[in-house]
């Protein structure tokens, strides 16, 4: 599939128009990032798993009736998803104190929430993706409380879904990140969808039974075996058969 001109480069992804009106092509790079973009790196062959398990993991959640962005997988790096109108808000789900969490409130890292906790942070690289409260998105018009309300309530189902799923192959979801969008039909009318991707690299993944963190984690600590670690998931979620982890090498696109 013909990918247009380039529409925009992050830290993880670049995004190309499609060749149909209201279609991205989102290729899937190497590169790695933590800490606000202070440290930098490569992973060999995440942009590879991570397109196959965010793939993956969308198709499934499609499947329990949850709307997202995600249309096909094109090859080993690229998918083609729908044009969204992204809300600035990520959204975080966390089940164990973990990171930034642990830290910011003194929690022991591996402690077991007594619920699911919902965060919202505003998206901006330059701030440092600040956390914000209901009443901040409200007030400066980034979301309405309805779209929270069902923002929020997708967040939970995405969190049940996915946490059932990890368990039944030995992994605990800690926590994620979610983005959202919004998509309009030929009437005009407006519905948010699940946009961006779910990968090890906006998930906190731990062994259920050595707590061994098989997520970008590896990366942020230098704990080593990251790539390992990334192919370790897909393995378990039995999406990437031996053979096509060697077609990792392909160039990054122009």
């Amino acid at each position: 599939m013909a990918r247009g001109r380039k529409l925009y480069e992050g830290k993880a992804k670049i995004l190309f128009a499609g060749s149909e009106p209201g279609t991205i092509i989102q290729y899937f790079k190497d590169d790695a990032t933590a800490f606000n973009n202070e440290k930098k790196g490569t992973i060999t062959g995440k942009g590879v798993l991570n397109n196959r398990i965010s793939e993956h993991l969308m198709q499934l959640l499609m499947e329990v009736g949850i709307p997202t962005h995600f249309i096909k997988r094109i090859n080993m790096r690229e998918q083609l998803v729908r044009e969204v109108e992204i809300i600035p808000i990520e959204i975080i789900v966390r089940n164990v104190a973990a990171g930034s969490m642990a830290k910011r409130l003194g929690i022991p890292e591996g402690t077991l929430l007594p619920r699911s906790i919902v965060e919202y942070c505003y998206k901006s690289d330059e701030l440092g993706d600040p956390l914000v409260a209901e009443e901040h998105i409200t007030a400066f018009g980034w979301a309405s409380p309805q779209d929270i309300d069902d923002i929020t309530a997708m967040s939970l189902r995405v969190n049940d879904f996915l946490s059932g799923l990890f368990t039944g192959i030995g992994i605990k979801l800690v926590d994620f990140k979610l983005e959202f969008g919004r998509v309009y039909d030929e009437h005009g009318e407006m519905r948010i969808v699940l946009a961006d991707e779910i990968s090890p690299d906006n998930c906190r993944l731990w062994d259920s039974v050595t707590a061994e963190k098989m997520d970008k984690d590896r990366f942020r600590r230098d704990l080593g075996s990251v790539e390992e670690a990334y192919q370790e998931v897909a393995r378990r979620l039995g999406i990437l058969p031996e053979a096509e982890l060697k077609e990792v090498d392909a160039p990054a696109p122009e």
